[in-house]
């Protein structure tokens, strides 16, 4: 929600007026200098929408704040244009409401469209959220990185690197809704605060690593634009692209990192196909390349990739993973329930390229049981396993 600054108005006073930390009210308006606010300026207020009200006869400003449970100086900042004096009959009038549900709630066959629907009104409505694209996808999707916390701790999650692996997307915007949610209305979590994690960790978020991929999956061939019929023919000319793991051009997206690379490439399919072939070199797909420059542009102390399925968390890579990698999935454990596997014979994967090339805990975290696509039925008791990791990933 947005307000104009008046004369006298600061960030503490909308932070008091509104009830939102003032940490996040700066967070949310970091291009504006709190000490020389000017009077006119546009400001976001966190946690907020604007409804229409539609005057009454006998309606006062009063009147109006009473009946809405609005103090009277919130409901004047959000209508500076109107004067309270001279209410008119049929005049609209602003009313600033809280946002108090979650606005994530349509997470089947879960779309690059729908995504990208819903990481708009999450910015709209959590301002706090920042977000940037770190790349793009063969057929030009962008790769979208959200961010959320303002703390030197940064730490990094992704899911849909495989496409039909689309389920731990909306596990991902669906934490982000409520990771805000909480914020803005001082909501514990599982009976944690979350303010302190927003000021000491930077979440770093890549929701659909593969966006092509996952459109294929749910929407068919007709999703693959001029890649339509290079993908019928990589898929055997059936239309139930359920098994496809790869990015469009049939690369599989977790075996192009140059972490033995040239093991996995031996014994892998040796052209484009639905799974498991790595191309023709590490580091050949721009959806690949986007997320090594990723995390060679920022510090993340540790990452968690999301698959599925399984109910495993994979940790260790040529024994490169530092000592505190076991701390971390040990307690990735207690709270989701998911086994530790240290070391497994797969290579070249993102997570293996992570430890080895910044000697830093990596994580592949395979969501759920059962045959991938998993069935949408299944998402709120994943939701739930999955919330413990990252919750942990804030306090750890």
């Amino acid at each position: 929600m947005e307000i104009s600054v008046r004369p006298g108005d600061s960030l503490w006073y909308y932070s008091q007026l509104f009830g939102v930390p003032l940490q996040l009210i700066e967070a949310s308006n970091s291009q504006i200098n709190q000490g020389q606010l000017m009077v006119g300026s546009r400001i976001m207020i966190p946690g907020y929408l604007l409804s229409e009200y539609k005057i009454k006869p006998n309606d006062t400003i009063w009147t109006i704040a009473m009946r809405n449970n609005i103090p009277l100086d919130r409901l004047q900042v959000v209508n500076q244009g109107i004067n309270p004096a001279y209410l008119q009959v049929g005049q609209n009038l602003n009313l600033p409401e809280r946002v108090t549900n979650m606005v994530v709630t349509d997470v089947d066959n879960y779309t690059y469209e729908k995504m990208v629907e819903d990481i708009n009104q999450l910015l709209s409505i959590y301002p706090f959220i920042m977000n940037q694209t770190i790349g793009n996808s063969v057929m030009g999707k962008n790769i979208i990185e959200l961010q959320v916390g303002i703390g030197p701790k940064e730490v990094h999650v992704n899911g849909s690197f495989h496409a039909n692996e689309w389920i731990t997307t909306p596990i991902i915007i669906r934490f982000l809704n409520q990771y805000a949610l909480s914020l803005t209305n001082n909501v514990p979590i599982r009976g944690l605060f979350m303010h302190p994690f927003f000021a000491n960790t930077r979440l770093s978020l890549v929701p659909m690593v593969n966006p092509d991929g996952v459109n294929l999956v749910i929407n068919g061939s007709t999703s693959a634009g001029e890649h339509e019929t290079a993908v019928l023919e990589i898929n055997n000319h059936s239309e139930d692209f359920s098994n496809w793991k790869a990015n469009i051009r049939g690369v599989d997206l977790n075996n192009q990192y140059p972490a033995q690379w040239e093991t996995e490439a031996a014994r892998k399919p040796t052209a484009p196909a639905p799974r498991d072939y790595p191309g023709t070199g590490p580091l050949t797909e721009p959806e690949a390349i986007a997320m090594a420059n990723l995390a060679r542009e920022r510090n993340f102390r540790r990452m968690n990739a999301f698959h599925t399925q399984g109910e495993v968390i994979f940790w260790g890579f040529q024994g490169m993973e530092p000592p505190e990698a076991e701390t971390y999935v040990n307690e990735y454990e207690r709270v989701s329930g998911y086994t530790p596997i240290r070391f497994v014979d797969s290579y070249a994967g993102y997570k293996d390229w992570f430890i080895q090339e910044f000697r830093r805990a990596g994580f592949t975290v395979e969501l759920g049981t059962g045959v991938n696509p998993l069935p949408i039925e299944q998402f709120p008791e994943i939701y739930e396993e999955t919330l413990g990791v990252l919750l942990a990933n804030l306090y750890l």
